[in-house]
């Protein structure tokens, strides 16, 4: 069974940086490889939007407000994921969900919460 664990959330003041990563497990080898990734977040009373994903192209397509900020990456020797976050303003407050999918389905990890502060 697929796993996805996200990690480094937390508190920041407005305009500092946060790492969240995001590890797959359970999985046999090349599977992470073959995959779409990307990152979601649902702010307070808000729905899930996407942030920022994989394109069919090996591009990376990110949602308009945080393009230049947000950086996702992806190491496919480590199953991992990650979105470097930079010049963090309060709206960026939110639950983070990475999520990945192929031909085989597709899978979310638990959420991590950041929370930026003015």
């Amino acid at each position: 069974q697929v796993t996805l664990v996200e990690s480094g959330g937390g508190w920041v003041q407005v305009g500092g940086s946060l790492r969240l990563s995001c590890k797959s497990s359970g999985a046999d080898g090349g599977f992470f490889s073959k995959s779409h990734v990307a990152w979601f977040r649902r702010a307070p009373g808000e729905q899930r939007k996407f942030v920022a994903r994989s394109g069919d192209g090996g591009e990376i397509i990110y949602r308009d407000v945080v393009k230049g900020r947000f950086t996702l990456s992806r190491d496919d020797a480590k199953n991992t994921m990650s979105l470097q976050m930079n010049s963090l303003k309060p709206d960026d407050t939110a639950i983070y969900y990475c999520h990945l999918w192929n031909s085989d389905g597709e899978y979310w990890g638990q959420g991590t919460q950041v929370t930026v502060s003015s």
